[in-house]
């Protein structure tokens, strides 16, 4: 390096405000405070690094102690202007918190504070990183920064405030430096690459103040460094890219299209590439996860300027990925980005960064097949079709008369007339829904869709319809226990016992019956639940019975068997309610009687 070469971000720091980039809030109130000659004894600037804090506090005591201020436009000519330019510590000290952060340090300050200043008006104190002073050397510093001498200023720059103390800052004037505008770092790398005579695209500019997060020093570095590579040809985006080790946009474009249309091996492929030219797997997972931030943006936004804003990307970039996620949901792009940011840290610690890279490729390329929201909709709405209806509390298995009569219980429980009549209504419903439900699981299987028949027949229709109804419980309640009233293609009327008419209607089982009207007739169809007397059912029992689409022989039966299908559900029901109000002695009562005599069962003591 040339000895007279000077760094850009030292050449073109700025010399007054106007000079400064960005900051507008900042440079209004000190301009007000020095036209005003209203200004205070300590300020505090805090802000991300590279945003002017330094060069706004040398500008500040430039202004404060010129021969011709307070001033906004200082002369750069006088004494005081000249030792603040060449960084000579006469009246404005900096000093580097994070080398000088012990209370020794700090009471050395405070013992120069009293001497008065030697070419300016004021003794301005720069304190850079002031987060780093201990809590002692704060203390120290205390309260000095609360009633300072005459004619000292001190100036506290951090870019941590939350780590300076609350007494610290109460007694200064904050000044929050924000990120400068990517556009304003783009106006400002174009100005300095005119006056150095380099040759670079527009394009390559703003990749390189999107690369910069807001900080102007960071830019110009990033510039200076790029100058070397200056000549006949422009400097592209390309070079930047290279320069910084990052995937350009049609890159990881190609990497998401594989992701996205779940296409692993054409990822591992590629990545392969992407590797091999020398960029490392953190890099390119967090290369990735922008993209895919910005996938998300322009999925949920509408506004084109708004859109440029939070991408920094521009207008044809944008219709790329447009077209990209038409087929996409919000809901992917984010399990996406957050399966993406969990490999970039797998990534950081394990040792064999380029196993976990191709992991990852594989299962980002696996994670949006059937995971759309309409696929979702489509699994739940089976279930729900399909779900069985959740049982009392006081269920009775089928299985139970096989085994002998129950023990006599050891009180007697007496009750009136009507409250067994309430009692038995309650216990049939229960007991029947359970018989119904153990029946639909041994005896109906899986039902395809049946086509209407050809004739308008009322049974044939009514077969029909319980062969597409896909819940096994609502057929078995159908068939066992209800009669067709009218089938038609506008209504569908079905009579059923008064017990089961809750049952029927709810909500479950009528969005069944529904749904097998609408395969039935392909469109949908009214259904409405009526109640009839149990002697109504008789016969209708008798003559419609639902065979399953696909049947298997029926295996030879036992004897146990063959009671257990001649069974009558209201003698088993009156065995219930009986054995709730059995005797204390060990008599039998002649419901119990019978069904010993029916299941050939004995009394177990």
């Amino acid at each position: 390096m040339s000895e007279n070469y000077i760094p850009l971000y030292r050449k073109y720091r700025p010399q007054n405000l106007k000079e400064i980039v960005g900051q507008e809030h900042i440079k209004h109130a000190l301009s007000s405070a020095i036209e005003l000659n209203k200004f205070s004894h300590a300020y505090l600037f805090t802000g991300p690094r590279g945003t002017g804090k330094t060069s706004t506090a040398r500008i500040l005591a430039k202004s404060l102690n010129c021969q011709e201020g307070p001033t906004l436009t200082p002369c750069e000519k006088c004494p005081s202007c000249l030792n603040i330019k060449n960084s000579n510590p006469i009246d404005v000290i900096e000093l580097d918190a994070a080398s000088n952060r012990s209370v020794e340090d700090a009471q050395n300050i405070l013992e120069k504070v009293q001497y008065a200043p030697v070419n300016g008006k004021f003794k301005i104190y720069i304190i850079d990183e002031v987060h780093m002073l201990t809590t002692h050397a704060f203390n120290a510093l205390l309260k000095t920064l609360e009633e300072p001498p005459k004619n000292v200023i001190f100036i506290l720059a951090t870019t941590e405030p939350h780590k300076v103390l609350e007494t610290i800052i109460s007694r200064c004037q904050r000044f929050d430096f924000r990120r400068i505008t990517t556009q304003d770092i783009v106006n400002h790398l174009k100005y300095v690459s005119e006056q150095e005579k380099i040759n670079i695209e527009e394009d390559a500019l703003f990749t390189i103040a999107k690369n910069a997060s807001g900080g102007m020093r960071d830019s110009l570095s990033l510039l200076d460094q790029l100058s070397v590579l200056n000549g006949s040809k422009a400097i592209t985006t390309e070079d930047v890219n290279s320069l910084l080790g990052r995937l350009s946009f049609d890159t990881l474009k190609q990497l998401t299209d594989f992701i996205v249309n779940s296409d692993a091996e054409g990822g591992i492929e590629y990545i392969e590439k992407i590797y091999n030219n020398g960029n490392e797997p953190t890099q390119i997972l967090t290369n990735l996860l922008a993209y895919l931030k910005n996938l998300l943006i322009i999925k949920n936004c509408q506004k084109e300027d708004l859109l440029l804003d939070l991408t920094l990307l521009s207008k044809p970039q944008i219709d790329d990925i447009k077209t990209q996620i038409k087929n996409l949901e919000t809901h992917q792009i984010t399990f996406l980005i957050e399966r993406t940011s969990y490999y970039i840290k797998e990534v950081k610690n394990t040792t064999n960064q380029h196993l976990w890279l191709e992991i990852a490729i594989i299962d980002l390329a696996n994670l949006t097949q059937n995971t759309t929201l309409a696929d979702l909709q489509e699994r739940i709405t089976k279930l729900e079709m399909g779900e069985v209806a959740e049982l009392p509390q006081h269920t009775y298995n089928v299985s139970a008369p096989k085994v002998s009569a129950p023990k006599p219980q050891p009180e007697k429980i007496e009750t009136k007339p009507e409250i067994n009549k309430e009692i038995k209504e309650e216990t049939k419903e229960e007991v029947v829904a359970t018989n119904n439900i153990e029946e639909a699981k041994e005896e109906t299987m899986p039902l395809s869709k049946v086509s209407k028949p050809a004739n308008n027949d009322l049974k044939e229709l009514w077969i029909s319809l319980l062969q597409n109804i896909s819940s096994s419980s609502a057929v078995a309640l159908l068939s066992q226990h209800t009669k067709p009233v009218e089938i038609s293609e506008e209504n569908i009327i079905i009579s059923c016992k008064e017990i089961f008419f809750k049952i029927l209607s709810s909500e479950s089982k009528k969005a069944a019956i529904e749904e097998g009207a609408r395969k039935l007739f392909n469109k949908p169809v009214k259904v409405e639940i009526q109640t009839s007397s149990a002697q109504d059912f008789a016969e209708e029992k008798k003559n419609i019975t639902v065979k399953p689409a696909k049947s298997s022989p029926k295996p030879v039966q036992s004897e146990e068997e063959k009671n257990e299908e001649n069974f009558d559900e209201n003698e088993y029901i009156d065995y219930e309610i009986a054995k709730s109000q059995a005797p204390t002695n060990s008599a039998q009562s002649d419901q119990v009687s019978m069904v010993m005599k029916l299941f050939n069962g004995k009394m177990m003591g």
